[in-house]
Order: structure tokens, then C-alpha cells, then sequence
């Protein structure tokens, strides 16, 4: 979330960045602005009784010192009234610090200058382009009569088990699930990843360090009986990791990957854009998350996309990076590059990766604070994460971009991990 000071002191320039991500947000800015202002005129007040307070509880014991005890007595009846004044007062500061933070969680996270206006997916914008698109496919089979004819998943046994969204995988598409789960690690502890495990059921409040709540309740699976949601990605327990933590600089990045199952309830309309592989509700993916220094954050971003570009590169598909506009992105993104791979039978793009800076906005949530060599102060972080990669779309661009008579090759970089170099 965006710190108090930032809101008190920029007050005109957070609502017009924020009209970027068109978000309304003078209303809520003048509230917080009022409320902010309340509470400081209180604390004020309450600072001031409570050195009221201690300089007369020093004078009762000069007096009693000196035998004085009627002015003692005189003396200690201020500060009954002093001690419930401040009590009130401090009563009146969780209420209004309460409201102050409900407030200010309605907030976006600002976008980066680099960041351009837009309403959706139509306005965002190429930034470059890599691999072929295969020239020689006709009459392309979609991935979803694909693993049917090869068997390698089964979707109606995935309902019969659990819903719609739940697939299984079998034989050549386990081990190829397994394969690519082991190569994207593999491929991040190269690039000095540490790779940790985390759980995949996370508390309310981790939830809402990285943002997912109190905005995308909606979206996650919540187990009720004991207040946990099923993580909708690995960024919310592996960024939580550093929860209420003081980092030093020499510390700094932090570079954590993390496989696991994701869930996500993605509530709407099933069609044939989200047929198949294209939309689930558990799926796998691996996550690269960072904590970064705030003056080089840029660079630990750009230093993301150049690992997740290469990854599709080393898979042989046709990729293009996009930045997207104000109107697409997150909630809780400062900037945000999406990776997008061609699907050969549905001759179109498909979303692999989204790669963001995030900025002190989780940081602030997540009190995530480092502190400079030699220094007393604290500041922020900054945090980053991106999808390395999510594994359905990859598996159906595979499976579709690599079709052929005799059955669907495997790319190279697989093979020492697969076994095998074609299904069939």
C-alpha cells in the first residue's frame, strides 16, 4: 500500500498517476487526508498530556520527598484525570488508525512513468518479438483433441475427481509436466535462484501482505473452517517469507524460485479461448521472486524478463514481450511486462508470464524494511516477482507448435529430462 507520508505530501500527483490505471481516487485521497489529519491533531493533544503526566509523577515525588503531601495528593489527582484523558484519546487513535488503513488499502499501487494510458489488452505495447512461428502446419489440431489422442491428459477424469479445471495427467504428459517443472528450476538455480518449498495453503495476513486480499478474495479458494486460502501463485507465501523483517543491504537481492500447484476459482464465462489448457484451476508453476534495493529495482526487473525470455527461447517457441497499459494491469504493480507465446492450431497468443516491479507497495504491507551498511535509518524494499514459467499454455503451445504425422517432439532442452523425444 502506498505510505501516509507519500499521500500527505503528493497528494495532486498520486491522483494523477493514478488516473493512468483509471482509478478514481480523489474521494478516498480527501478521506484519508482528513482522517490522517484528526489523528495527528489527537496524538498531538495525547503527546502532550503524557508529558503533562510524567513531569508532574516527578514533581509527586519531590513533594512527598519533602513532606509535602497535600500538594502530593493535589498532584496525583491531575494525573487520574490526565491518565483517563490519554486513555480516551488513545481509544480514539485505533479507531481512527483503523479507518485511516481501510482507506488506504482501496488505493492502487502507482504505475511507472513508463507505463501508458490504456483501458485493456488493446492498448498495451509490443516491445519485441522472438522465435518462428511454424510455416509448415495445416490444418493444425488444438491441444485439447491432441492430448486425447495421444492420452497423455484426461480432463473427464479430472471431473469425475474434483470439477471442471482439474485435469489429470498421464504417462508421456506427467513426465512432460514433470520435465519442464525441473528444467525451470534447473534453469533458475543457474541464474542464482535459491530454490525453497513453500506451503500451499496460506494465514489472512499473507494474503494481504503481497495484495491479494483484501482485492482478489474472490479469486481464491478459501478453507473456512480454518481461515486459510489455497495460494492463487508461489509469490504470496515466498514473498511473506520476509514478513516484519530487516534486511542489510549486503543482503540485497534476495532471489528466491519456487515450484508449486496454483488455485484460482476464475469465476466467468468458458468459451473457446479458455478451452483445454488455457484456463484451469489448478495448475503448476514456477515463480521467481526478488527483494531488491530501491535505487536498483529497475534493473533486477529487466534482469527477470532476460531469464523468463530465455527460458521460451530455450523451449524453440515463437514469444513476444508486451508492457502492459495502465487500464491491464494489477492491482498492486508499478510495471508489468507480460510474455505471450504463439499457439499454432488456435493462431493466437497465448499468456505464459507476467514479470512486475512492485515497488515499496507490498513492502509497506509486508513491513519488509532493509537498512543501509552503517546506517541507523530503515527503508523499504522493493519486491518483484514473475511467472518462470506457468506450465498449461507452454504445454499446449508445445503440443500444438510441435505436431507432426508420426507424433509431437519434444523440444531439445527437454530431452535430458523427458527421456523420450516424441510423444506418440
Amino acid at each position: 500500500m502506498l505510505t501516509i507520508n507519500l499521500i500527505r505530501e503528493k497528494r495532486d500527483f498520486i491522483a494523477e498517476r493514478l488516473k493512468i490505471k483509471n482509478f478514481k481516487s480523489d474521494e478516498i485521497l480527501d478521506r484519508i487526508i482528513e482522517l490522517d489529519s484528526r489523528r495527528r491533531d489527537i496524538q498531538t493533544k495525547s503527546d502532550m498530556m503524557q508529558s503533562d503526566l510524567n513531569r508532574i509523577s516527578k514533581e509527586i515525588g519531590t513533594l512527598l520527598r519533602e513532606n509535602r503531601k497535600s500538594e502530593a495528593e493535589t498532584a496525583k489527582e491531575k494525573t487520574y484525570k490526565l491518565k483517563e484523558d490519554i486513555k480516551s484519546f488513545s481509544d480514539q487513535l485505533a479507531i481512527l488508525d483503523n479507518e485511516l488503513r481501510n482507506e488506504i488499502v482501496r488505493l492502487p499501487n502507482l504505475p511507472h512513468e513508463s507505463v501508458t494510458p490504456g483501458t485493456g489488452a488493446e492498448d498495451n505495447v509490443i516491445i519485441r518479438e522472438g522465435g518462428i512461428k511454424p510455416a509448415d502446419l495445416k490444418n493444425a489440431i488444438p491441444h485439447w483433441d491432441l492430448i486425447k489422442k495421444y492420452d497423455i491428459i484426461d480432463f473427464d477424469l479430472g471431473i469425475k475427481l474434483t470439477g471442471a479445471g482439474f485435469p489429470v495427467y498421464k504417462g508421456k504428459g506427467a513426465k512432460l509436466e514433470r520435465s519442464l517443472i525441473t528444467f525451470f528450476l534447473d534453469e533458475g538455480v543457474k541464474a542464482g535462484y535459491t530454490e525453497v518449498m513453500p506451503p500451499i495453503v496460506v494465514n489472512e495476513d499473507s494474503g494481504f501482505g503481497t495484495g491479494q486480499l483484501p482485492d482478489k478474495e474472490g479469486q481464491m479458494y478459501h478453507v473456512t473452517a480454518d481461515n486459510f486460502y489455497l495460494i492463487p501463485t508461489a509469490e504470496v507465501p515466498v514473498t511473506n517469507i520476509y514478513r516484519d523483517v530487516i534486511l542489510s543491504a549486503e543482503e540485497l537481492p534476495v532471489k528466491n524460485i519456487a515450484y508449486t500447484p496454483c488455485f484460482r476459482r476464475e469465476a466467468g464465462s468458458w468459451g473457446a479461448h479458455v478451452r483445454g489448457l488455457n484456463r484451469l484451476h489448478q495448475f503448476d508453476k514456477v515463480e521467481i521472486v526478488r527483494i531488491a534495493h530501491p535505487d536498483n529495482s529497475y534493473e533486477s526487473l529487466d534482469e527477470m524478463v532476460i531469464h523468463v525470455e530465455g527460458l521460451v527461447r530455450k523451449l524453440e517457441l515463437p514469444y513476444r514481450i508486451i508492457r502492459l497499459c495502465g487500464g491491464d494491469m494489477s492491482f498492486t504493480s508499478a510495471l508489468t511486462y507480460d510474455f505471450e507465446v504463439w499457439s499454432a492450431a488456435q493462431e493466437r497468443w497465448l499468456e505464459v508470464s507476467s514479470v512486475s516491479n512492485f515497488e515499496s507497495f507490498q513492502a509497506n504491507r509486508l513491513k519488509c524494511r532493509f537498512k543501509e551498511k552503517g546506517g541507523k535509518q530503515t527503508r523499504l524494499v522493493h519486491t518483484l516477482n514473475g511467472s518462470a514459467l506457468a506450465l498449461p499454455r507452454i504445454v499446449a503451445a508445445i503440443l500444438e507448435n510441435n505436431q507432426t504425422e508420426s507424433g509431437i517432439k519434444v523440444p531439445e532442452a527437454l530431452i535430458p529430462y523427458t527421456g523420450f523425444d516424441i510423444i506418440s
